[in-house]
């Protein structure tokens, strides 16, 4: 199941700065890994596993630059260099926790909700997470979608007018070449009932690269096209990954942000808040923070929900509207998302309702 090179990609500049040098580069394998991390006994055991046969390791050289070569702890490391631990299961670990596999309505579409839908184009990504809620299916080869194999979901997105909403992801549909990005806009885009198109992408983070003045001028015609990124700790948020959220801001692209609550990553609030500041400041807006999916092998990276809970309660009122975003539970299953935080109702009576406000304070509240 090793990640293959991604193909289809145009001649690659010998320049770092290049998105294709970056994916020609990325490392994939145990010994490329080691030769430039200090890897634990535990990481290599888990790199080697994950090479053998688990979720492919797939790192860009820029997202590996952001790693402390020496430092297990390391938040960036953490979320991409493999573990022993990822062959542990504990109960309620899913394989496909989100039930995409009883959702497909046709290959590669997978509908939840009454009003939209998650089309998937490429099993690839630029960094394979190991949290990853899709680790059955990223990297296992298949590559970006073909026109052909995508046509039977574009047939029922066409006799489907009430899904007005469809979100593009995989693996990640900017690790694409933008003739392709831009072929399955395209053809959503003469789809006259899809009114939104997003597209699900953690290129902005692991590949700022990506996001070229050729990219945005290719999709930029076919705009409303929201971005949906992926941000879950603030040194990701370096000057590069700062420049190519303010070129996606500044070409009319909506920006809103997943992060995902990852034990020892993000789950303190001075962590978070620091994090969802510095995404405001980009004009991207924090939308969810994400319990983590219950995915098999990533016990050791989730929170209990009750962490999640403390943090919305300690950001509430610290941190703009704005600037927080709510707390989700994906249920397992495939049965739809649901906010949770903390309560603050304290007690109803009648027309009265008692609420304990962020700061503190005891107040009444009656009901008109």
């Amino acid at each position: 199941m090793n990640a293959e090179p991604h193909a289809s990609l145009p001649t690659v500049a010998a320049d770092a700065s290049d998105w294709r040098w970056q994916l020609q580069h990325a490392v994939r394998t145990t010994d490329e890994l080691a030769a430039r991390l200090c890897l634990t006994e535990a990481e290599l055991a888990g790199a080697r596993a994950a090479e053998a046969a688990g979720l492919p390791l797939l790192v860009t050289p820029y997202y590996l630059g952001l790693i402390e070569a020496s430092d297990p702890a390391c938040p960036i490391r953490r979320q991409v260099v493999p573990h022993a631990d990822e062959a542990r299961t504990v109960p309620g670990d899913l394989v496909d926790p989100l039930g995409e596999q009883a959702h497909e309505v046709a290959p590669d579409l997978i509908r939840r909700y009454p009003d939209r839908a998650l089309l998937f184009v490429t099993d690839r990504c630029a960094v394979y997470c190991r949290f990853c809620t899709r680790s059955r299916l990223v990297g296992a080869g298949g590559g970006a979608r073909s026109e052909e194999r995508l046509a039977g979901a574009f047939a029922y997105l066409e006799s489907h007018s009430e899904v007005r909403d469809v979100i593009v992801s995989g693996g990640d549909p900017l690790a694409m070449s933008t003739e392709r990005v831009l072929a399955v806009v395209a053809r959503l885009r003469r789809i006259p009932s899809i009114e939104t198109i997003r597209l699900a992408t953690r290129v902005p983070v692991v590949l700022p690269q990506r996001i070229t003045e050729e990219l945005l001028s290719a999709l930029r015609p076919h705009h409303p096209l929201w971005v949906m990124t992926h941000f879950n700790h603030p040194r990701e948020l370096t000057e590069a990954s700062r420049a190519a959220l303010r070129r996606l801001a500044d070409a009319g692209f909506p920006v809103m942000n997943h992060s995902v609550l990852l034990r020892g990553i993000n789950d303190d609030a001075a962590t978070l808040a620091t994090l969802f500041r510095g995404l405001v400041r980009e004009r991207a807006r924090p939308y969810y923070l994400l319990q983590a999916d219950p995915v098999r092998g990533s016990s050791h990276l989730r929170t209990p929900l009750d962490t999640g809970i403390r943090l919305m309660g300690e950001l509430q009122g610290r941190l703009s509207g704005i600037a927080l975003p709510k707390l989700i539970v994906d249920t397992p299953g495939g049965f739809g998302k649901v906010p949770v935080g903390p309560d603050y109702v304290l007690a109803r009576d009648g027309k009265m309702t008692r609420f304990r406000s962020p700061h503190g304070v005891e107040v009444e509240y009656w009901d008109p």
